[in-house]
């Protein structure tokens, strides 16, 4: 059932996303827009209450249970950017808009956006662990809930690979471009 609920939401995800746009850009729908894309975050709220289900009824966790929370943990973080990225790239293609915003080329600029990214996807695995060990107090049976514990430490793979790019551009900082006038 957790599966069906989470490729359910994955898919629910863009295609929410997708009518919300066309909603604002090509129908002129403002509200319409606003409403569709106000729902997108409620669908990983749907999905974590879908696992505390499953695990409180009895299910032994494994992978499926942990990647709700971290679903949950990267909309939080990530949410409101992934749209806003989006929004921007489909305004520019079908609706005339502003080419969207591109991070700095290189230098000091580009190594501190590289941070920044670097510092949210910390956050978001924060996020994920409070989540994670949420679920494990509210379980609480050790051997139910050993794989969203080993979740956690799979999961600190993704910050600790990821600091390689703000590493990489703060000790091999590429050229910035120069801005066209």
């Amino acid at each position: 059932m957790i599966v069906a609920i989470l490729i359910g939401c994955e898919v629910a995800f863009w295609v929410l996303l997708g009518l919300g746009l066309a909603s604002r850009y090509l129908w002129h729908r403002r509200r319409l827009s606003t409403a569709l894309l106000l729902t997108v975050p409620l669908l990983d709220v749907i999905l974590l209450i879908a696992a505390v289900a499953d695990m409180r009824g009895g299910a032994t966790a494994d992978l499926r249970h942990g990647l709700a929370a971290a679903y949950l943990a990267y909309s939080i973080v990530f949410g409101h950017r992934t749209i806003r990225w989006a929004d921007a790239h489909f305004h520019h293609r079908f609706a005339a808009g502003p080419p969207p915003w591109k991070p700095p080329s290189g230098g000091l600029a580009r190594a501190r956006h590289e941070w920044a990214i670097w510092l949210r996807i910390v956050l978001a695995y924060a996020l994920a662990c409070a989540f994670l060990m949420a679920l494990v107090w509210l379980v609480n049976d050790q051997p139910r809930t050993q794989a969203l514990i080993d979740f956690m430490y799979a999961l600190l793979k993704v910050p600790l690979i990821a600091v390689l790019w703000p590493v990489s551009y703060t000790l091999w900082p590429r050229k910035a471009e120069p801005t066209r006038p």
